[in-house]
């Protein structure tokens, strides 16, 4: 009778970030160094369980469960509002500038 959303089950969430508006500041290296780096540019990026960055624009890489509450703490303190958190099946926003 309960979704899955609503009974605590956990939803696919994918995050990337907005290079346009990197500060390069590195707070997302310190909460999640696992999902986020910063590139020679001095700015940051997501990057996959390959380790590989995505340097592609709007590159999104899987959030692990694990490490939610870093990334959107990281999310959340990024002084440049330059993370984004999203549900994988919608898009929709759940950390981030855009956040609804």
């Amino acid at each position: 009778m309960s979704t899955s959303t609503e009974s605590g089950a956990a939803e696919a969430l994918e995050v990337w970030i907005d290079q346009d508006l990197c500060t390069g500041d590195g707070i997302c290296v310190q909460y999640a160094p696992e999902v986020f780096e910063l590139d020679i540019d001095g700015l940051a990026y997501v990057k996959g369980d390959d380790d590989e960055l995505r340097t592609e624009p709007g590159a999104c890489v899987p959030v692990p469960l694990t490490l939610l509450q870093d990334v959107a703490d990281s999310a959340k303190d990024c002084p440049g509002d330059c993370i984004h958190v999203r549900r994988a099946h919608d898009r929709v926003e759940v950390y981030g500038p855009d956040a609804e």
